[in-house]
């Protein structure tokens, strides 16, 4: 006794492809979902249909659980009639610089960090960013220090922060 999905290999293709189709769905609905979590002035930047950027904008807009699902399924539903390439590598580059911003973010925190606490940090940045204000950042730093001895505002700290920025920007290294 052969069981009838050994004997007819088109029903099991089917069922793939159901699966398939059911998991590209899923997928696109995702692909909707990271649309709605972007900012208007994202969304309004990418080149969508449409359509489908006024359902993305009233689906950040809705309050109510069920309205915002809904909304979110009829987003999926337009995402199937679209061509979602585009779209995905559009948000993979948001994504992306958002994820490099980020981590330079952080090499400059590290580095304000470094130079508050270690005196010889500054010889160790002035070479990785040559020409660099070194007298305003050694200012910076001392007055960043009393700051936060004092309990004062941190003025001077995210000033500091601001010149690292500039510098490393000027100095792409």
């Amino acid at each position: 006794m052969i069981s009838s999905a050994m004997q007819d290999n088109g029903n099991d293709e089917t069922r793939v492809s159901k699966t398939m189709r059911k998991k590209e769905m899923l997928d696109l609905q995702k692909v909707g979902a990271e649309l709605i979590d972007l900012s208007e002035f994202q969304i309004n930047n990418l080149l969508l249909d449409e359509k489908l950027r006024k359902a993305v904008l009233e689906a950040k807009r809705f309050k109510s659980h069920g309205a915002k699902k809904r909304q979110m399924l009829y987003v999926g539903r337009l995402m199937r009639e679209t061509d979602a390439a585009p779209i995905r590598e559009q948000l993979e580059a948001i994504n992306g610089s958002s994820a490099r911003l980020t981590a330079a973010h952080r090499r400059l925190e590290a580095w304000r960090a470094k130079l508050l606490a270690d005196d010889a940090a500054l010889t160790e940045f002035a070479a990785a960013f040559p020409g660099s204000n070194l007298q305003e950042i050694r200012a910076l730093i001392r007055n960043a220090k009393r700051e936060k001895d004092a309990g004062k505002p941190p003025h001077s700290y995210r000033e500091l922060f601001r010149l690292l920025k500039q510098c490393s920007s000027s100095n792409p290294s």
